[in-house]
């Protein structure tokens, strides 16, 4: 778990996409069979948590 701790930006805001809702990186809960993480997020308007892979997520831009 040590590799993904590193790799995840914890507390960073992000978007699901360009021009997607934003979201906070939190932390990592377990890794997949195909090797893939899944990291718990915070919507930020709505304040809902969900899981969101490391893969999508690394490709997301930080929210502006």
């Amino acid at each position: 778990m040590e590799f993904a701790q590193q790799a995840i930006p914890l507390g960073k805001i992000k978007s699901f996409g360009l021009l997607g809702p934003k979201y906070e990186v939190g932390r990592p809960l377990r890794q997949l069979e195909d090797g893939d993480w899944l990291v718990e997020i915070t919507v930020v308007e709505t304040g809902e948590k969900a899981e969101y892979r490391l893969t999508r997520l690394v490709a997301d831009p930080e929210a502006r």
